[in-house]
């Protein structure tokens, strides 16, 4: 009976020991994006389009089918710059070395200018994301390619204006797995 114990024991640890060497379990993971696409400002009837692009950090968790991380972005769109955290949830194809995945995330706009002098007040965040992770099978590296859209209403109030903020983008994701 102890020998018939032992035996599966042993059989789940040197699983479990694989698994987490080979990433089945979770894995830990930090990145940096970049994004371009463009922005627009919706104010009473008045839709202003501009460039933009992206810079951020990404700290997470990856598991078989779901992946959450926390994100930081700054974000640029000609004269609007934001300072941007999000929480962010992936459901994904656990396929072996292309795996595509549709994701929304929480946060919110915590600083930021437009025109350089209208202050953006600190608002709720939503945004959405589909995209492909490639895995890099002899380095641990994920690339992340994917398409995002970001909304937040009222961004700030002058002149009796309280515009909405949409940008669209597409981005580049590297993940340093640990």
């Amino acid at each position: 009976m102890k020998l018939k114990y032992a035996g599966i024991l042993t059989a789940a640890v040197i699983s479990f020991s694989g698994a987490a060497n080979a990433g089945a379990l979770f894995d830990v993971y930090a990145g940096a994006m970049v994004g371009v696409g463009g922005a627009t400002v919706f104010a009473n009837d008045t839709d202003v389009s501009k460039s933009a692009q992206s810079y951020g950090a990404v700290l997470g968790i990856d598991i078989p089918v779901f992946r959450f991380e926390l994100e930081y972005d700054y974000l640029t769109a000609d004269s609007i710059n934001m300072h941007i955290g999000m929480i962010n949830a992936y459901a994904k194809m656990p396929f072996p070395v292309a795996k595509p995945y549709i994701g929304v995330g929480i946060g919110n706009i915590f600083s930021g200018t437009d025109d350089d002098f209208i202050d953006i007040d600190s608002v709720a965040a939503y945004q959405a994301m589909l995209g492909v992770t490639f895995d890099i099978p002899v380095l641990p590296i994920d690339v992340d390619i994917e398409g995002r859209a970001l909304y937040a209403a009222d961004i700030y109030e002058y002149a009796g204006l309280k515009p909405d903020f949409l940008q669209y983008e597409a981005r580049l994701k590297l993940r340093y797995v640990f």
